[in-house]
């Protein structure tokens, strides 16, 4: 039996401003990872908090393939289009061996986006594809890309911990201001990144 057979749409929680989107199992068999961190999550103490536990298992389509989206992403979109979040968080899980195809420092020049951010118990921070940041959301928007390692307690406890604290964040300025604090380091990178690949912040 298929203990997610129930958990692929969408599901919403608490009202009002600010409008949270995460989703997870995007691709492949990612959800194994993934999908019971936001199974976890309990509702906000304001604003609403949307979830797509998971978007599709199967199938590995990378979300920089302008296919994705309107393919295999299209409950992530159809959930953009009628909740316009103010903020939106991909959750994605990675192999060790890929770590380096993550966040090499040649990504950028490799395959066209930064390099994600090593956080802690091997969480990677990034921004979102380009191919939903730029169509579906302005610049004031948080739009953030977590990769969890695969088969890690400690990698899924620390994101589960970024998550709770994103579900109560009110703005991107807000989430900026946290990350600065716990990883200045990794703030800085990823604030440059984003600027050099999108402009102004």
């Amino acid at each position: 039996m298929d203990i997610y057979a129930d958990e692929i749409g969408l599901k919403v929680s608490g009202h009002g401003k600010p409008v949270r989107l995460f989703v997870a199992g995007l691709h492949g068999d990612e959800w194994k990872d993934t999908t019971d961190i936001l199974l976890k999550i309990r509702p906000p103490e304001r604003g609403t908090l949307a979830l797509i536990p998971l978007v599709q298992r199967g199938e590995y389509t990378s979300t920089l393939d302008p296919a994705y989206y309107p393919v295999m992403g299209k409950s992530i979109l159809e959930a953009i289009e009628a909740l316009n979040p103010e903020i939106y968080i991909e959750l994605h899980s990675y192999s060790r061996e890929n770590l380096e195809k993550l966040a090499g420092r040649d990504r950028l020049e490799r395959i066209g986006v930064p390099a994600y951010s090593v956080l802690k118990e091997g969480v990677l921070l990034g921004s979102v594809s380009p191919q939903v940041r730029k169509k579906y959301f302005p610049k004031e928007a948080l739009c953030l890309s977590f990769e969890i390692q695969k088969e890690s307690p400690e990698s899924k406890e620390f994101v589960a911990g970024i998550l709770e604290v994103l579900k109560e964040t009110v703005s991107r300025d807000e989430f900026i201001e946290y990350l600065k604090k716990e990883f200045p380091e990794q703030a800085r990178k990823t604030i440059e990144d984003y600027r050099r690949f999108y402009g102004e912040i």
